[in-house]
């Protein structure tokens, strides 16, 4: 190669040597400053998408959880049907069984009354004077002292004594404020006087 060079003309110091693309332009951050920034920026999105894949793997777990124990009440809810179909069954049975023991006891009931219409004797004094006067029943003190051992063997069933009626307590005197009306129908309401 040829090179020419003028004497007159002064020498340029170009400095280090640089290609002409990679100049240092004034105001521009350097190469290594942008890295960095990049860096963090990547680094800080890995951050929050590794956060977010911790709670979505935790939001999964608990999703499975809760489909198992859902699964479970299903299961729970059949055996408690079941156990009430059971248990419903029972009472109801029960139900009819009483209600064919008070049907029975009402057909009794109505066979004894027709009976009793049958062979109840018309109402004349004749017919009352034939009726048979219950007869007293007189025990010494012997007697009574027998019976008593009697009943206390143990092959005897002792009789429960009869429970003692209760005397319905008279109403309470109704109030001077109100006034006492009895309807046609039998039924009595009070109004309050002003």
């Amino acid at each position: 190669m040829t090179m020419i060079s003028d004497p007159d003309m002064p020498a340029i110091d170009v400095g280090p040597a640089t290609h002409a693309g990679e100049q240092a332009v004034a105001g521009k951050p350097s190469n290594a400053r942008m890295i960095g920034v990049v860096a963090a920026g990547a680094l800080l999105i890995t951050a929050v998408n590794i956060t977010a894949a911790v709670y979505l793997y935790r939001g999964i777990n608990d999703l499975r959880f809760v489909e198992g124990r859902l699964e479970q009440l299903g299961s729970f809810e059949q055996r408690i049907a079941a156990r009430l179909d059971t248990v419903n069954n029972g009472f109801q049975n029960r139900f009819e069984r009483l209600d064919s023991q008070l049907q029975g006891s009402f057909n009794d009931v109505k066979d004894s009354i027709a009976r009793l219409e049958q062979n109840l004797p018309l109402d004349s004094d004749d017919d009352m004077s034939s009726v048979v006067e219950p007869s007293v029943v007189t025990t010494t003190m012997a007697e009574a002292s027998t019976d008593l051992e009697a009943a206390t063997e143990p092959g005897v069933v002792d009789v429960p004594p009869q429970p003692k009626r209760r005397v319905a307590a008279a109403p309470p005197a109704p109030n001077s404020s109100y006034q006492r009306i009895v309807r046609p129908d039998g039924k009595v309401h009070y109004k309050k006087i002003n």
